[in-house]
């Protein structure tokens, strides 16, 4: 993000609006974001699944299982992570935290708006006083209640969305545009899984593969699942090659 000479004045602390109404601090929550991995949620006909690219700095000696990009929340809700992984960390715990307190406090689960709501809640008060900074980390939550199937996405902000087909993160534009392309109602859990990889590959720099690929998904039938790798590349081994048929209709 370019900023003129006079702008740095207000980028020193988040209680400062800027002379347009800019907060500079939340922006550059939002730049952290986008230079986190790539992460894409898609809601099928019985759930949601959420897939995230797992970047791993050191692939010959670190443990990818240390490394988790997609994290259960609560009974039929999960979400994926974009940002800075620490951050991250501390908002899946407290939406742990929320969910569990109010399972206790009416002894029923607690619904996914609500929950996005008081997470989003927790985040925005970090943009609105002095000595703290905004959370780098945006969260796709996705899962089910009463009300249906839900796939929500938080920003540093504090602000959500709901969404079908949703990504965060690096690169995220490429794959809402293949999603805006070949999204449709009703798909199947093997096609939503399908086209959330494509997604995710769309967004890969040339040369780089969905190896350590995290694919989670949460049906009203199975629950919560996380695949394995095995599992996963089963799934990488049957994704359209690059430049097919999608193409050929840009054409």
């Amino acid at each position: 993000m370019e900023m003129q000479p006079g702008q740095m004045a207000y980028d020193r602390a988040i209680t400062v609006f800027s002379p347009d109404g800019r907060l500079f601090q939340v922006e550059y929550a939002r730049e952290a974001v986008r230079r986190g991995a790539t992460t894409a949620g898609v809601v099928y006909g019985n759930g949601v699944v959420l897939v995230a690219d797992r970047r791993i700095p050191n692939p010959k000696l670190a443990e990818p299982s240390s490394l988790e990009k997609t994290h259960p929340i609560d009974e039929g809700i999960a979400c994926a992570t974009a940002g800075l992984v620490a951050d991250a960390r501390v908002l899946v715990d407290y939406a742990r935290l929320q969910a569990q307190i109010h399972r206790v406090t009416y002894a029923e689960s607690i619904g996914v708006e609500l929950l996005v709501r008081r997470i989003c809640d927790y985040k925005q008060q970090y943009t609105q006083y002095g000595g703290v900074r905004p959370f780098g980390t945006a969260l796709l939550v996705g899962g089910y209640d009463e009300s249906g199937l839900h796939l929500f996405e938080t920003e540093p902000s504090g602000s959500l969305t709901s969404f079908k087909a949703a990504s965060t993160g690096g690169n995220r534009n490429a794959v809402v545009e293949l999603f805006e392309e070949k999204y449709k109602p009703g798909l199947s859990q093997d096609e939503a899984i399908l086209l959330a990889l494509e997604g995710l590959r769309s967004a890969m720099d040339d040369g780089a593969s969905l190896s350590q690929v995290e694919v989670l998904t949460v049906d009203r039938t199975e629950g919560t699942r996380r695949r394995e790798a095995s599992e996963v590349q089963k799934y990488v081994a049957r994704l359209p090659p690059v430049g097919g048929s999608g193409a050929k209709d840009r054409a």
